[in-house]
């Protein structure tokens, strides 16, 4: 098949599985998800062929696959917008991780959904399942029971699917932000997907929400960029020196900005709502009210990665004016403090919450913000390099989460015991109940603390180190080792508190491993959580550089046009990564390893107020909610509703109604009264129209000759004037 043509039906097949669900399939719950996971096979199948096929391509950078098959789509003036596909190196990398993730996040929804047991007792749509009585042997008792919007779910996820897979493969900018706002749409949709629990509803507008400002922004810097240049097409600017110059040199009309500075800014705002970037990243958090396979879609496969992937395709025009050294440009300079102050911020946050999923969410959106960091110091391939790491031990951390969670509610089911299934102090002992979960797990948690050499995050978070202790940029440096080590510390306490120790509850005594469907899933995914960094390790790196050549870097650095990062490794990163990482990991063990049931958390006691803090996230929310919110709702239900609408809008549409009937009164009472009434109404039209009736009556007699006649005369006379006025003209 001509891999141009290939590259165009990457995104296809979930698309139709989408339509086929929702149209066809809904009732069926086993041909549902059978579509669903068959149409994630096929652009599974076809983004190995494309990924292997570009991995084998020389210049891959100059001459991506795919950019001879272009469609007309949009009338310009003179000319026509093009739209296309195209895989260069970096998106070859983040089609293969994204490839793999959604196949298993797929397969593994079909046992979280509970797929073959019976229905609910009173399970309802909108709400999840609780579960059903089944008798054996005379006696009943709870199993769990299947999502009653089962079809309905593998649809969403399908169009979810479709958009990221679209979103990779585009080459410009305009189909990426339709790709962009398909999975908006689809995220609001699946964070509420419960939509009868008041929370799961909140959740999706705030995501929907809060992800628009950071979008408005990026609509702003397209049309910026396309002013500039007459094109959205990514070969045609960022690979293009002479457009990212002139952009560069040109001043745009805002704070002495370049116009590169000015559009990169406006672009990276676009992802700082869609990957959760200090100060927008409140929705990331509440976003778990969604099912797991949700949380891990938005988290690692689609979502947030999107955001990043945004960012570091178009770092050379965020880089635009940067000679590889020295100041960065005030666009980088933005990344670099967002990235930082959010990685930082986040993991503060990590390290109290008792929720499973929680300590995730805030994990995420501190390793993205480690990501912006390492963009905004020029480490563009330990960038792309940690994005493709942490989707797959952040897919298998997610997904792990879930089994820990269906293996709590076997337990809740089991003893009737009313808990927060999702609530890390009443687990513990986990791991002789739900082995496989606990050392895939154990995997995931590792390569997200930076376990040395054997885990893919340790490489990748070296690297970033090593990108801003080489680049000379120490707070960025000393940052982001803070955060490493805070990492660390959470992973740490949420292994220990979830799996180690003894139960504290009796629905953790009574947990259960997770079906085959869902643990197969974790076994592929903490592979490469293990073995993703290897094609990665510097060739710098002492003792194993050059031992294993460092694909990622010559592949994926070809798409640099200026060089920021040294080859020197130095020996202080590498040994703040160990330190970080292996202290980090040894105090969370050491201060949660002996936590007992209804016993305070360790750092409660120690914090005190700062705990507190910490707990309710440095009450980002209620800030918002006294700021932003309220002002907002100022603003539609006082100043636009009351004021404006009913004041000033309905106070001129009443005053013209009042106008209106006043003048009326005047002519009827003035005028139409006295006049038109008085000496025509009454007199001369009255008296005419009666008198024209009287003669009419005349004529009829009830004859039928006569009305004949008449009919004859009245054609003839028709028949006159259409001749004088149509023929004889």
């Amino acid at each position: 098949m001509n891999m141009d043509l290939l590259i165009w039906l990457i995104p296809l097949p979930p698309l139709l599985a989408f339509a086929a669900i929702v149209l066809f399939t809904n009732r069926s719950k086993a041909l549902s998800h059978s579509l669903a996971i068959g149409a994630a096979g096929l652009s599974w199948l076809a983004s190995m062929v494309v990924f292997f096929t570009a991995v084998g391509r020389e210049e891959l950078a100059k001459h991506p696959l795919g950019v001879d098959l272009k469609v007309n789509w949009l009338p310009l003036g003179e000319g026509t917008f093009k739209i296309g596909v195209q895989v260069d190196p970096l998106s070859a990398v983040i089609l293969f991780f994204v490839a793999w993730t959604v196949l298993m996040i797929f397969v593994y929804s079909v046992g979280y959904h509970n797929f073959g047991q019976p229905a609910g007792d009173h399970d309802k749509p909108g709400l999840p399942p609780h579960g059903a009585t089944v008798k054996v042997k005379g006696h009943g008792h709870q199993v769990p029971s299947v999502e009653p919007m089962y079809s309905r779910f593998f649809a969403m996820i399908s169009l979810f699917a479709f958009g990221m897979f679209l979103l990779v493969v585009t080459d410009n900018l305009l189909t990426l932000y339709m790709a962009w706002e398909i999975m908006g749409l689809c995220s609001y949709l699946l964070i509420g997907f419960w939509y009868a629990k008041p929370s799961a509803r909140d959740a999706a507008v705030k995501a929907f929400l809060t992800t628009r400002v950071g979008d408005m922004f990026m609509l702003l810097g397209m049309a910026a960029l396309y002013k500039m240049t007459g094109t959205l097409n990514y070969q045609e600017i960022l690979a293009n020196p002479a457009v990212l110059e002139m952009l560069a040199s040109q001043a745009a009309p805002v704070l002495g900005l370049s116009w590169a500075g000015l559009i990169g800014i406006l672009i990276f705002m676009g992802t700082v709502g869609k990957s959760a970037q200090f100060p927008l990243h409140v929705w990331l958090p509440d976003a778990m009210e969604g099912p797991t396979p949700v949380s891990a879609m938005i988290h690692a496969a689609t979502m947030v990665s999107a955001g990043v992937y945004l960012s570091i395709r178009f770092f050379p025009l965020i880089s635009a004016g940067w000679d590889g050294g020295g100041a960065l440009t005030p666009a980088m300079m933005t990344l670099a403090v967002v990235g930082a102050v959010t990685a930082l911020f986040a993991a503060t946050i990590a390290v109290a919450q008792n929720d499973i999923k929680r300590v995730l969410a805030y994990s995420t959106i501190s390793q993205l913000g480690y990501m912006i960091a390492a963009l905004g110091v020029g480490a563009y391939v330990a960038a792309a390099f940690h994005l493709v790491t942490h989707a797959f031990f952040k897919a298998l951390l997610f997904l792990g989460s879930g089994s820990v969670i269906h293996g709590m509610e076997h337990g809740v089911l089991h003893t009737h015991q009313h808990i927060d299934p999702q609530d890390m102090q009443h687990m513990g002992g986990l791991r002789k109940k739900m082995p496989v979960t606990f050392w895939t797990f154990l995997a995931g948690g590792l390569a997200l603390s930076g376990f040395p050499l054997v885990t893919a995050g340790f490489w990748s978070k070296d690297e970033i180190l090593s990108g801003a202790f080489n680049g000379g940029h120490m707070w960025v440096f000393v940052i982001l080792a803070l955060a490493a080590l805070l990492t660390a510390f959470y992973t740490a306490r949420q292994i220990t508190l979830t799996f180690l120790g003894q139960a504290r509850s009796e629905a953790a005594e009574h947990a259960s491993e997770s079906r085959a469907v869902m643990t197969a899933p974790l076994v592929v995914l903490a592979f490469f959580a293990i073995t993703a960094g290897w094609v990665g390790i510097p060739k710098a790196f002492p003792g194993l550089g050059g031992l294993v050549p460092n694909w990622f870097e010559e592949f994926v650095g070809e798409m640099l046009l200026v060089h920021g990062e040294s080859a020197h490794h130095s020996l202080v990163p590498l040994i703040t990564s160990l330190v970080v990482a292996l202290g980090g990991l040894a105090l969370g063990w050491w201060v949660y390893r002996g936590v007992r049931a209804g016993q305070k958390d360790p750092l409660q006691k120690a914090l005190g107020p700062v705990y507190t803090l910490l707990q309710n996230k440095y009450y980002f929310d209620e800030l918002y909610g006294a700021t932003v919110v309220r002002f907002s709702r100022w603003v539609s239900e006082v100043f636009t509703d009351r004021w404006l609408d009913r004041g000033v809008i309905d106070g001129i549409l009443h005053g013209i109604a009042a106008a209106g009937l006043w003048l009326g009164g005047v002519l009827r009472n003035g005028f139409d009264l006295p006049v038109i009434n008085r000496f025509l109404g009454d007199t001369v039209v009255a008296g005419g129209t009666r008198q024209l009736g009287a003669e009419t009556s005349k004529i009829q007699t009830g004859r039928l000759q006569q009305y004949m006649l008449m009919g004859l005369a009245v054609v003839l006379v028709a028949s006159a004037i259409f001749y004088y006025f149509f023929v004889m003209a």
